[in-house]
Formats: structure tokens, sequence, C-alpha cells
């Protein structure tokens, strides 16, 4: 997979359901001659791209070889995503594409063998397996250890599929292979599952139950991204804030941390283990020039000792952004959402965070025509947009998926056609807010940790500020603040001062001042 801006352009693209670009792969080393060769393509969220790195850690030392070209490829694997209907048709005509490279393949070759994984595996199992007969292989999110069973299986002429769902598969000792080599930005899987069944969400079914890895083996990997040269880690889970390290028997029997006011859960309190603040804690002693971030977090798992938030504003190395998932400015509607919160504790919330963390960017994610919307619904949500004033926004028209709470118990009774005249006034509401959050900006210095080439221009470098904001310069000769040798030009992995210019809802622009380090810059505010 690509590092840096081409990911996120890749999992915009995916979410979007296209399938991400075959980057240009290293020769995988010791690879045995002859050996099958395996084509990833991942679509969906940045758990879907841990999983793919997982899978393909399993697979490489399973004697698999991998390849960037389709047409090389003895083995297809996509890593499927659930969440809305346009990403699980965008595998369906995927699969179209490959059936007629599967008929078009020379018979003195090998059958060409494919296989679904991830969460649209594990929702559509048996639609997958009848409607498409040439799916050979389904593998769920939890049943990457079995995929060369199941492969071997396939090769002899058999459907396999393993869709179990586990209460304790964590892939802990499975330390994923980065697949961009030389990249400046890492994901690391810190825990899988859900269990806060919010009503319209299909990942308690397709991901199981809430369990987190331990934070020994978490260390380790960051240790060893640190030790690559990794510069940025995010550290990914459906409920990160949720997290509970319980593999330390010692810590198994302290108190369930109690939250804050106005919010609630569907489940009991979850008393023992190591929470995630110590993970952070943890986390963020590893590298001081290591950036650390976080994704995502649920509003309710913010108790109010404040210890996360306490830290994110203590660290240099924290970045002092927060992604606060919203979904509806209205409580009525956050009641149908199951969300446990109300929109008055959310904006509590949002202002206790503004005043613990100075100068922090906030995120969000919001659902347009949820089922039962009313228009006075979504011009709470309109209003909330303009009241927090997000400088990022992921905004989507409801998709009602099988299995949720809605589907059961509710009615997807807002009509298409509203549906998407609702989510382009949030887009357009967001926009408007956001660019004014971005112009507040303008004439400070941004440090920028820079991830490459500009897309547009050759003659600019592209990175991103604390805050997770595009930020876009002239790739010139720099002085070096940490040192008196001679000026260099800005390479990926190095952080660059850059007095902002201009801005925009998605990007700032700047003239960069000099290079210098995390530590530095940190010591210099």
């Amino acid at each position: 997979l690509p590092a840096g801006p081409d990911l996120r352009h890749f999992l915009r693209a995916a979410a979007a359901g296209q399938p991400g670009p075959s980057p240009a792969l290293p020769p995988e080393p010791g690879s045995t001659p002859g050996a099958p060769k395996v084509y990833l393509e991942t679509y969906g969220c940045q758990m879907n791209v841990s999983d793919t790195e997982i899978a393909w850690a399993i697979l490489q030392k399973n004697g698999y070889a991998r390849t960037k070209e389709l047409a090389e490829a003895d083995v297809v694997l996509l890593v499927t995503c659930s969440v809305r209907e346009k990403a699980e048709q965008a595998i369906w005509n995927r699969l179209q594409h490959l059936k007629a490279l599967k008929a078009r393949r020379p018979q003195a070759r090998a059958p060409l063998r494919v296989g679904i994984l991830g969460c649209m595996a594990e929702r559509l199992k048996e639609e997958i397996l009848h409607r498409e007969k040439l799916v050979d292989v389904v593998a769920g999110p939890d049943a990457y250890r079995d995929l060369p069973r199941l492969l071997a299986v396939a090769e002899s002429g058999q459907q396999a599929a393993n869709v179990l769902l586990s209460l304790d598969e964590t892939y802990a000792d499975i330390l994923p292979v980065q697949t961009s080599a030389g990249g400046t930005t890492a994901f690391v899987s810190i825990m899988r599952g859900c269990d806060n069944m919010c009503s319209y969400c299909i990942v308690p079914f397709t991901r199981g139950r809430e369990r987190s890895r331990p934070i020994a083996s978490i260390l380790q990997e960051v240790k060893m991204l640190s030790d690559q040269g990794v510069k940025e880690v995010t550290l990914l889970g459906q409920n990160v804030n949720s997290f509970r390290d319980l593999s330390e028997v010692q810590f198994q029997s302290v108190a369930a941390p109690g939250l804050s006011r106005g919010f609630s859960t569907v489940y009991k309190a979850k008393p023992g283990g190591l929470r995630f603040s110590h993970l952070l804690d943890r986390v963020s002693r590893i590298d001081p020039e290591m950036r650390i971030r976080f994704t995502s977090p649920h509003p309710k798992d913010f108790p109010d000792e404040a210890s996360v938030l306490q830290l994110i504003q203590e660290r240099h190395n924290i970045c002092k952004q927060l992604h606060l998932p919203a979904q509806s400015g209205s409580t009525r509607v956050l009641e149908a959402m199951r969300r446990g919160y109300t929109r008055e504790a959310y904006l509590e919330l949002v202002h206790h965070v503004r005043d613990s963390i100075p100068g922090v960017s906030l995120s969000s994610d919001f659902i347009a025509g949820f089922c039962g919307e009313t228009e006075e619904d979504h011009q709470q949500t309109v209003s909330l947009l303009r009241e927090v004033r997000y400088n990022v926004g992921f905004l989507f028209a409801y998709s009602m998926r099988q299995k949720t709470r809605a589907h059961h118990r509710l009615q997807d009774d807002v009509p298409p056609e509203v549906k998407k005249r609702r989510l382009e006034q949030l887009i357009a509401t967001f926009r408007e807010e956001a660019a004014r959050a971005n112009a507040a900006l303008v004439g400070q210095a941004q440090l920028v940790l820079v991830e490459g080439p500009s897309k547009r221009s050759a003659s600019e470098l592209c990175g991103r500020n604390d805050g997770n904001i595009k930020v876009i310069f002239p790739d010139t000769e720099l002085e070096d603040a940490a040192e008196r040798g001679a000026p260099g030009r800005a390479q990926p992995g190095d952080y660059v001062m850059v007095k902002v210019t201009s801005a925009s809802s998605q990007t700032l622009r700047g003239v960069p001042l000099c290079r210098t380090t995390l530590s530095r810059a940190a010591a210099s505010h």
C-alpha cells in the first residue's frame, strides 16, 4: 500500500468503492522462486489496511510471494468493507472483472484463486459462495491465521470458508509487514471488535466483541516502526479509548472508570485491565521524534479525570487532534442511534476538550437521513457543525445494514433524494466552517511532517501539521535549525516549520522557514 498522502488518497478512493492502486513493492526477502504469487486489494477503513498487513504477514511466512501485477497473480484477495451498501457494490463489480480474468487465464497455468476477506465475508458468506461461484475462499476478520489452510483446500477445487468470530483473537503475536517501504507513517491496531451496538452499525456483527491487544506487543510493534524510521504512528481501533489490556493478572481487579455526566452505555461497566491512558503514556515515551495519533475514540469514554486529555496536552509528540464522532446534532436522533449521549453532553465534552487542550484540532463523523430524521433534526445537525467548527469531517448518507438494530426495529423512511439534499447541505456547512477554522491559522508557523511531493506540482512538498491538516509548500533549500551545516532540501520524514500564507477548507499553503525536529519545535514554543 502507498504511504503518506498516497495512503490517504487510497483510503478515500476505497471508501468511494474504488480499489487502491497497486503500489511498487520491494522484492520479498528470501521468497522462493516459483512461490505462489498473491495480489492484495484493500477497500474501506484504516482497520482494513492493518488487516491487509496482518494477512500478508501470515501468507509470507507460509511461502507466498507478493505481486503488484494482477496478471501475475495466482491468488487474488480482496479485503472488504460492509459499512455502507456502496462499498459492498464495489466488491460485486470487482468480482465481475475477476470473473473475466479467470475465464481468460491460459490453461497451462494453475487456475486463479479468488478470496474475499474481512467484513463483507463475515456478513455475506453464503451469498458470496453461492452467487459468485468464482470465489474460492471466504475468510472473516478473525480467520486470517487460517488462510494457508483455506487456500490449500481451494487448490483442490473446493470452496473454503471460515467466518468464525473470536472472543480473544487480536493477532498480537503477528508483527504486520509494513507494505510501504520507507514510509513516514504507519497504523498500529491496538484492539478489535466493538461492544457499543449503535443501532445503525454493522461492525459488532462483522468484527465481533471488543478485545484488546496486550500492551507489550503494541510497544514492540511501535518500537520496530521507530527503528525503521517511521515518524508517525496512528493507534487504531473501533473504540480506542475503551482499550483494556487484561493480560497482566495484577491489574485485573482495577475499578472501571466512571462515565462523564450525560453519557451512558448499553453494557455494564467493565472492571480490570490497563486502560488507554496507560498505553498512550507508554507509546509516547518510545521515540520523542515520533508523532502519535489515535482513532476512533467514542465520546462516552473520555471520563471526568481526563487523563487522556492531560497526556495530549502535556506530551509534545501526541498530536493535539481529536476525532469526536457526533453522528447527529439532534438528541432525539442520537437516542434512536443508541449513541449514549445528548447534544448537550456532547457539546459539554467539546468545551472541556478545548479548555484542556488549547488549539486542538477536531474532526467528526456525521450521518445524513437516519431513520425517522425530520427536517428539524437535520437543522440541529447543521447548527452543531456551525457551533463546533470542525477542522476535518467525514459525512455520509445513511445506508441501512441487515442484522443491525435499526434494520430490526426502525424504518429507513427518509427518501434517497432527501438524504442527498441533506448530505449536500451538511458538506457545504462543514466546508464553510472548516475554511473559517483553517483561516485562523494564516500567519502562524506550523510544524509539518513531510510526506512527499505534492500531487499537483513536483516543485512543491506536501505534509500534515499537528492537527492532521494537509499543508503544501515550495520545495526549496532550507536551513536546518538543529545543525549548522549546509542548507538542503526537505525529505519525506523530515519536520519543517512552515509559515501559513493561505487556507481553504481542506488545505493550508505556506512558505517553509527551516528544517527542525519535533523536540526542538516543542521546546521553542
